[in-house]
C-alpha cells in the first residue's frame, strides 16, 4: 500500500549525503563551479544545487540521487558520461504524440533519481549506481556522432530518459549543445525535480520535454519524495520555450482522483490548452502491487480532462 511505502520513505529519507563505498577520482567526471549563494562550504561539505533537496554532501560520498558527489567542497555529477541504457526508439513511446511523429529517437540513459516512487519500472538503473550496474562510457562528442550515425534509421536526435536525467543535467546541457550544433533535436524525459538555475541553463538547449507529473497535490508529491510546486514550475518555463507534453501515470490512490484530474487539466490549459496530456495506465512493480488501473477509470478521467485540453491521450494499454 502507499500509505506503507510513504511510512517507509519518511523513515529513511535524508536530505543529506548516503555513502555507496564509490569511487569520485574518474577524469571524466565533471564538476560546474556554482556561485558562493548556490553552493555552501562547511568542513569538507558542499550543498547541492540541483535540487530542492539541496543534499549537504561530504567529500566522497553521494547525495540522495546517488548520483551526485562531492570532491574538495565542490559538488560534481558522479554519472557524468556513465551509459546505462541506449536504444533506438520510436518517439511515440518517450511518449510523445505531437513531435516529428514516425521518426526514431536515440535514447539515453544513466542512473540515480531524485524521487522514490515504489512503482518505478526502471527501478535497476534509477535506485543503482556505478558499483551496481553496468556502464559504458561516452563522452558527448561520443553520443552525438551516435546519433548522427544512426541517421539512415530516421534518427532525429537524442533523447535523454530512462533514470532522472536532470540530476546530471550537466551531461545533458554539454551533449545537447553539441547535438544542435550538428542539427540533431534534443528531448528529455524528466520528472520535473529541478531548481530554476541549473533549468535556466538546459531551457535554450532542449528541443522538446515530456514531463511527469505524478500526481496533484503535495500530498501526493510528498508520497513519492518529491514537491508539487517543482514539477509545476519545470512545465511553465518548459512550455515558454519548446515542445512539451505531460504525463501522469494512473495510479489507484495517488492519481486516479476525478477531482484532482480536472484540477491538473485546467492548471494545465491555464499555460497553453493545446499541451498533450497522457493519461497511462499503472501496472503492478517493483515494490507496489495494487491491481492495475482499470480501462473504465482511463476512459472517464480522458472525459474529465478533455473539458480543459485539446489533447488528452490513454497510454501504455
Amino acid at each position: 500500500m502507499l500509505t506503507h511505502w510513504y511510512a517507509t520513505l519518511k523513515a529513511t529519507e535524508r536530505e543529506d549525503a548516503i555513502n555507496p563505498e564509490d569511487n569520485i577520482t574518474d577524469p571524466l567526471k565533471k564538476a560546474d563551479v556554482f556561485d558562493a549563494d548556490q553552493r555552501k562550504r562547511s568542513a569538507g561539505k558542499a550543498v547541492c544545487p540541483v535540487c530542492w533537496r539541496h543534499c549537504v554532501i561530504k567529500d566522497g560520498e553521494r547525495g540522495f540521487c546517488g548520483a551526485r558527489s562531492a570532491k574538495e567542497g565542490t559538488v560534481f555529477p558522479a554519472n557524468y558520461g556513465q551509459v546505462t541504457s541506449l536504444a533506438l526508439d520510436p518517439i511515440e513511446k518517450k511518449p510523445f504524440a505531437f513531435f516529428k511523429q514516425g521518426t526514431m529517437i536515440l535514447s539515453v540513459g544513466s542512473y540515480g533519481c531524485n524521487m522514490r516512487c515504489p512503482f518505478c519500472q526502471n527501478h535497476e538503473i534509477a535506485r543503482g549506481d556505478d558499483t551496481s550496474i553496468r556502464i559504458v562510457r561516452m563522452s558527448p562528442e561520443a553520443l552525438v556522432e551516435k546519433a548522427l550515425a544512426t541517421r539512415v534509421y530516421d534518427n532525429i536526435g537524442i533523447a535523454f530518459t530512462y533514470n532522472e536525467p536532470l540530476i546530471g543535467y550537466e551531461f545533458v546541457r554539454d551533449t545537447a549543445r553539441l547535438a544542435l550544433q550538428r542539427g540533431l533535436e534534443t528531448a528529455v524525459v524528466t520528472n520535473g525535480q529541478i531548481e530554476e538555475a541549473p533549468l535556466l541553463e538546459l531551457l535554450p538547449l532542449i528541443t522538446a520535454w515530456n514531463i511527469d507529473l505524478k500526481a496533484f497535490s503535495e500530498e501526493g508529491y510528498r508520497k513519492l519524495g518529491g514537491r508539487l510546486h517543482a514539477t509545476q514550475r519545470t512545465i511553465e518555463r518548459a512550455a515558454a520555450t519548446a515542445h512539451v507534453e505531460v504525463t501522469t501515470l494512473v495510479v489507484p490512490g495517488l492519481s486516479d482522483d476525478e477531482g484532482d484530474i480536472r484540477r491538473e487539466a485546467e492548471w494545465i490549459a491555464s499555460i497553453d490548452r493545446s499541451i498533450p496530456l497522457h493519461l497511462s495506465r499503472y501496472f503492478p512493480r517493483f515494490h507496489f502491487d495494487e491491481p492495475a488501473t482499470p480501462i473504465a477509470t482511463l476512459k472517464k478521467l480522458k472525459a474529465i480532462a478533455q473539458e480543459s485540453l485539446d489533447h488528452v491521450l490513454i497510454g501504455n494499454v
